[in-house]
């Protein structure tokens, strides 16, 4: 039982979950079940050590640059990173030929058309470093809090890059509460709240290369580091073509802003086939 009652966000009016259907190109039936009723799936070695070597190598020297604007600024934060503690490098794919071509690579898009459908647009792309010995939790969210998406039901891919386990800060799920759509958040020093604790929370460690799969619905947090290692992950959103984003006190009254900046938010999926071809994130990787 909730310790924490749940609260529908405003804007949350009319929502209706719904169930992934078969075939599947690449997700198990027992993935989709697992996607259904509790809201994630892991996806244990969806990348060799190889793959996450190049990722991680890529990424790298992004978080360095941002971890040292952190230190210049007031209070060694910017909105919810913080110096030495936690680090967002985002919009990396705008960046980083690389990295555009891995987020629109197997087994991601696969996943994408099963779960999305035909048609997909990558959202959002950022990389979350978890410091050694940082001791706040990242509280407990909704991807869909932080930007109220509409459709509200798209897709997070927490790809690891680093084992992550319960000791330096893996995802914790709520099962359940996806299908109520949005919650309401509240804003907090440490980032976007929907309730405070859960007594129903299950982790879900996973190791480098594996990928958590969940809902921009599904309430989660991460836990603190509280090793001597830096937790690293990449995190890909994707959403289906033609979502917006609303901005605004009612549905009456919100604004739309399409989610499609060609840079940052380019299309994965037309039609089911993958705009990048297969073999484009191998030709990056090759010396």
């Amino acid at each position: 039982m909730m310790m924490t009652a749940a609260v529908r966000h405003p804007l949350n009016v009319d929502f209706t979950w719904t169930a992934p259907r078969s075939p599947f190109r690449f997700v198990t039936d027992e993935q989709a079940a697992s996607y259904d009723e509790l809201g994630f799936f892991v996806v244990e070695h969806a990348f060799d050590p190889r793959t996450v070597a190049a990722v991680v190598a890529e990424i790298d020297p992004m978080e360095h640059e941002l971890e040292d604007l952190l230190r210049q600024s007031e209070g060694g934060r910017v909105f919810i990173a913080r110096a030495d503690e936690i680090t967002f490098t985002t919009h990396l794919v705008v960046r980083s030929a690389l990295l555009r071509a891995f987020v629109a690579s197997p087994p991601l898009v696969d996943i994408c058309a099963d779960l999305i459908g035909p048609d997909v647009r990558l959202y959002w792309d950022q990389a979350v470093y978890k410091k050694p010995a940082t001791a706040a939790s990242f509280p407990w969210h909704q991807d869909n809090g932080y930007g109220f998406v509409e459709p509200q039901q798209y897709l997070t891919c927490w790809i690891a890059l680093t084992d992550a386990t319960e000791e330096n800060g893996c995802p914790w799920v709520v099962p359940g509460l996806h299908k109520m759509g949005t919650l309401r958040h509240k804003v907090t020093e440490t980032g976007l709240v929907c309730f405070e604790q859960a007594d129903d929370a299950l982790p879900v460690p996973v190791a480098a290369g594996g990928i958590v799969v969940f809902s921009s619905l599904t309430p989660h947090c991460t836990g603190p580091n509280r090793t001597d290692d830096v937790r690293k992950s990449y995190i890909v959103q994707y959403a289906p073509d033609g979502a917006a984003v609303l901005v605004g006190a009612s549905r009456d009254e919100a604004q739309h802003a399409p989610a499609d900046a060609d840079e940052r938010q380019f299309p994965v999926l037309i039609d089911g086939a993958s705009v990048s071809g297969m073999n484009r994130f191998t030709n990056v990787c090759q010396p």
